[in-house]
């Protein structure tokens, strides 16, 4: 199995159990007389082997992440580590452009006036080499992962 289809196998294990968890709520309680919707103990051996299959392939992702090199000078878990953390510095420096692009209307000279304390024009550029960066890192990650091979 390819490492892509593992992420898959991941995301769609981590709906299961979200939707085993709603199922689970909505079968926690019932009136007297009543019977629940779904068997309870059912849902919850299916959400115990749902969770043990989702450990499984973390353990596996994450051992294959590690051990696999992107390029000579990082692992895809150190380029993952990257991308990570220059989406955050990308949306740190959008929510300050926006922060300091806004206008305030003033309607008469008595009003407090506001000035941007940033070089807003900068940050834009800065964020496009971001944005830049940031899909030519995951178009690499993306590659590695429909190529890379699943560890044991």
């Amino acid at each position: 199995m390819k490492l892509a289809e593992a992420l898959i196998l991941r995301a769609d294990c981590q709906k299961r159990i979200e939707q085993l968890r709603q199922r689970l709520i909505r079968s926690a309680k019932v009136q007297e007389g009543e019977q629940p919707p779904e068997n309870p103990q059912a849902l919850i051996a299916e959400l115990e082997a749902t969770l043990n299959e989702l450990a499984d392939l973390i353990k596996r992702i994450n051992k294959t992440n590690s051990l696999t090199n992107l390029s000579d000078e990082m692992t895809i878990s150190d380029a993952l580590a990257q991308r990570d953390t220059l989406l955050l510095k990308r949306s740190i420096y959008d929510s300050l452009v926006n922060a300091a692009a806004l206008t305030a209307n003033r309607y008469s000279q008595a009003e407090i006036k506001s000035f941007s304390t940033v070089n807003i024009a900068e940050l834009q550029t800065q964020m496009d080499q971001l944005s830049r960066r940031i899909r030519e890192l995951d178009t690499r990650i993306q590659s590695a992962n429909w190529n890379i091979d699943l560890m044991n």
